[in-house]
């Protein structure tokens, strides 16, 4: 290992560590530490010659709490954030809260209802200063959550999507893309909640399949359409089919009567209609449906809106001052009356948007709204990608995100909130326009428009608003663009395309992030998401109070893949905190036994078999655990780290190091088994930190492990010969202890055994081999019941007096003779001709693996009883 001389060996190791690892008695004391320490802050003018690595957190939202999605993200960028840090980095990981423009109105306005009271009594003004004090006093509870989890952030760096920095950076933005023409005002059709009373964008907006209805109703003899919504046919401007559809052709141009309003509405050809779809007519609805609104747009049809901004229908006639959902029935009831309904299908499955923040049926509604012209900007935003530029990690992300980026729609921005930044355009007395830059003010008099805008525009720009973006900061120069983006494949169309769209807008074509790493949604064991309704949510939060931080980390990284959903389970958290413990006594015990970390190595030549196969172990372990971080490979470093820790090191090299204490070997020994666990904690740290930390410091006397140097595999060290002498070992302590178990002895019970190793390597190795296969020397008595040839050595054993002889001979007959019945039975089964014709080949599989399993039970049952000696 390459490490700097000054990181360990200066302080006396602490070997007063308690019996048990106890999380709570650690994470808090050390992550204050940490915090006051400064070790988690950034630099911009430290060490200009290292390399900058730097990380923004997703932004929360401001009324949240740390979920299971969250804990995984955060422990991703944990993971990546500390081992950079370990490498001699510049590291700077941000982070910040979004403010959440309807969920926080909601949560506030709720408050008000308590008091009998609704934004409007108390005004604009003194409502949003209502927001801040509930955001003072209530908001940010996630950050100290996040403290809990062991995020490594920079809290001096801490930002708000409605903070000064952040607003100024908003308008600056918000003035450039006006005056360059890709800010426009328009009417068009949006997603709108009847509830909050404001546009909504994609994201907001949650599809489910509910059961609603399909009514088809005849316009007249030749026209008959079907819908899910009768109430929108208030507001048809026309009926459109397709251009080549012979059944129709005859009548486009022509006019037919729109039902229960008497206007005559025309026909028009347009090629969005699918002929095959229904009878191939499609009522036309411009102000109330998205598809509708660009077939309006192609013909210059008029677009009527039929209700109000609550969902109230307005439509002159026996349906105004329906709510929307009692207009349907009525609209259907006076269509059935008048002959008109076709066909009625009840239930009808199909998707219906609903608010994301109040579970409100969304409704499509043409409206005076802000938009952003994405075409240039999301043309650039997919040739970053295309070119290389930016990477998406895994590259089969890739197409999904292209997807998105080519076919995006204008970007409607504006919101009917009071909280949020608010639109930076004012008119003046005779209809004038103005947009004020950060630095500007309007002319005395002038009207602020009142919509605020869409929450996704603010943090759109944190990559760079947190950097000090629009001035030229020294943070700016030295970590933009950021490294990686971690984040949900679930939102990479919202707020990843967002961030480049506006980062290589305003950083001039320079993207906001080198990496796009995805990776999934946390589900149960059984894959399932999780859901309130499904009872299977599980709050992280929990976990950390039962298990440990460390453990919960563990269990999501240990499932991580890229882009692969993450599976969890509770007894797989519990596993987690085992290998905690576990990693504590062994730590433990190598202190006790005088394990260290001082002075070099000694060479080779000064080292047993086994201290050479662990330290040629460990290099491998380094160089795979490294490219596998390198590659967001985190559950395969998680297993190999996993495996090498508790089957390598110590199931194995902790009891074999046991038996090299007593004698000249002991000094190297504990200088090595120091090694192994300096290193095996330097790469589990980041996955992990606080059980490291606090053992990392009692084996090295150093201060801290945040700022130690990350492992780099030394070649020199590797050794076959020696790898081959103890994979050969375990091979024959595996095969004798599988011995032991077949003949029912117990696991602590001591065997007499003669070791013939005729002229095998492992003959020095005799010590090790008899201690953890439970061997004792053969005495004058001896006479061996068993031989087994492994490995090219003999091992007879005596195991008369330390079994029943005729117990166990009981048992492995009735055993081997269920085995027989089992190959009888199954060989009868697979020889039956009309059974092999009819079964599915599942079942013969099945059956013949159950053949194979039957007569390996025989061989070793009948191996078992040849071995047990005669009585």
């Amino acid at each position: 290992m390459t490490q700097p001389s000054n990181e360990r060996g200066q302080g006396a190791a602490d070997v007063d560590l308690p019996t048990q690892y106890q999380p709570a008695n650690v994470e808090g004391r050390l992550y204050e530490r940490w915090v006051s320490a400064g070790y988690f802050a950034a630099d911009a003018a430290r060490d200009p010659s290292a390399p900058a690595y730097s990380i923004v957190i997703p932004p929360p939202n401001v009324t949240g709490s740390l979920h299971m999605g969250h804990a995984l993200d955060h422990s991703i960028q944990d993971t990546l954030i500390r081992r950079r840090r370990m490498q001699g980095y510049e590291t700077a990981w941000i982070p910040g809260m979004d403010h959440a423009g309807i969920a926080t109105q909601n949560v506030v306005e709720r408050e008000l209802a308590k008091e009998g009271k609704s934004r409007h009594d108390l005004g604009r003004e003194a409502f949003v200063e209502r927001v801040w004090q509930w955001k003072a006093e209530s908001g940010g509870r996630i950050l100290g959550q996040m403290k809990r989890l062991g995020d490594s952030v920079d809290w001096s760096r801490e930002a708000f999507t409605m903070d000064d920095d952040r607003a100024r950076a908003v308008r600056t933005i918000f003035k450039r893309l006006f005056d360059d023409g890709l800010i426009y005002r328009a009417e068009r059709i949006i997603n709108w909640c009847p509830r909050c009373l404001t546009a909504l964008s994609d994201i907001e907006v949650e599809h489910a399949d509910r059961e609603g209805e399909l009514v088809s109703i005849r316009y007249s003899d030749d026209i008959v359409v079907a819908t899910t919504r009768a109430e929108t046919m208030l507001g048809d401007t026309a009926v459109a089919v397709h251009p080549e559809d012979e059944r129709y052709r005859h009548l486009v141009g022509t006019e037919v009567e729109l039902p229960l309003t008497g206007r005559r509405i025309p026909i028009v050809a347009d090629e969005h209609v699918d002929p095959a779809f229904g009878t191939g007519c499609v009522k036309v609805t411009p102000a109330h449906d998205p598809n509708d609104f660009e077939i309006g747009r192609q013909h210059s049809l008029p677009s009527i809106t039929i209700m109000d901004e609550r969902g109230v229908i307005t439509a002159h006639g026996p349906f105004e001052g329906l709510d929307r959902f009692e207009a349907r029935p009525a609209v259907v009831a006076a269509l059935r009356e008048e002959g008109r309904i076709v066909k009625e299908v009840r239930p009808y499955e199909h998707a219906v948007g609903h608010c994301q923040r109040c579970s409100t049926v969304v409704e499509p509604r043409v409206s005076l709204q802000w938009f952003v012209k994405v075409e240039p900007l999301a043309k650039a935003a997919g040739d970053a990608v295309r070119d290389g530029r930016v990477a998406i990690h895994p590259p089969e992300m890739a197409a999904r995100y292209f997807a998105w980026v080519d076919n995006m729609h204008d970007w409607c921005i504006s919101r009917q909130l009071w909280w949020g930044h608010r639109i930076p355009v004012w008119y003046g007395p005779d209809g004038e326009t103005l947009c004020a830059g950060p630095d500007e003010e309007p002319p005395a008099g002038w009207t602020q428009d009142t919509d605020v805008l869409d929450t996704w525009f603010s943090s759109a720009l944190w990559p760079f608003s947190t950097l000090g973006w629009p001035d030229e900061t020294p943070d700016l120069k030295r970590f933009y663009p950021t490294s990686v983006l971690v984040t949900g494949y679930d939102i990479l169309f919202f707020w990843v395309a967002r961030m480049m769209m506006f980062g290589l807008y305003a950083m001039d074509g320079v993207e906001p992030f080198k990496t796009i790493a995805l990776h999934g949604m946390v589900r149960d064991q059984h894959g399932k998401k999780m859901s309130k309704s499904f009872g299977n949510v599980v709050d992280p939060l929990d976990w950390i109070e039962r298990y440990g931080a460390d453990a919960t980390r563990f269990t999501l990284l240990r499932g991580a893949n890229p882009g692969g959903d993450v599976p969890v389970a509770e007894d797989w958290a519990q596993g987690s905190r085992n290998f905690c413990n576990k990693l504590w006594n062994a730590t433990r015990f190598a202190l006790l036994n005088g394990a260290h970390v001082r002075g070099p190595l000694p060479a080779p030549a000064e080292l047993t078999t086994v201290d050479r196969w662990i330290l040629s172990r460990l290099q491998t372990v380094v160089a795979e655990v490294d490219d596998q971080l390198e590659h967001y490979e985190f559950a395969k470093a998680c297993e190999t780290l996993y495996h090498f820790a508790w089957d390598e090191v110590c199931d194995w090299y902790v009891e074999l190091s046991k038996v090299q204490f007593d004698d000249e070997r002991a000094e190297p020994t504990r200088r090595v088994l120091g090694e192994v666990l300096d290193t095996l904690l330097r790469l589990l740290h980041p996955v992990t930190p606080f059980v490291t930390e606090e053992l990392w410091t009692s084996l090295t006397g150093a201060e801290t492990l945040v700022r130690a140097a990350w492992p780099i595999a030394d070649d020199d060290l590797l050794d076959k010969d020696a790898t081959e002498v103890v994979e050969s070992l375990q091979r024959l302590v595996t095969e004798v202890r599988r011995f032991r178990s077949d003949q029912g002895l117990k696991p602590g019970q001591k065997v007499a055994t003669a070791l013939d190793f005729g002229g095998s390597p492992l003959a020095g190795h005799e010590e090790a081999i008899r201690s953890l296969a439970r061997l004792t020397a053969p005495g004058d008595a001896f006479a061996a019941t068993a031989s087994l040839p492994v490995e090219g050595v003999t091992v007879q054993l005596d195991t008369a007096g330390a079994i029943d002889v005729a117990a166990e001979r009981k048992r492995l007959e009735k055993d081997l003779a269920a085995a027989r019945k089992e190959v009888d039975q199954t060989t009868k089964k697979l020889g039956n001709e009309a059974f092999m014709a009819k079964a599915p080949e599942t079942v013969v599989a099945k059956n013949r693996e159950r053949l194979a399993q039957a007569e390996t039970d025989i061989q070793r049952l009948e191996a078992q009883l040849a071995a047990l000696p005669a009585g």
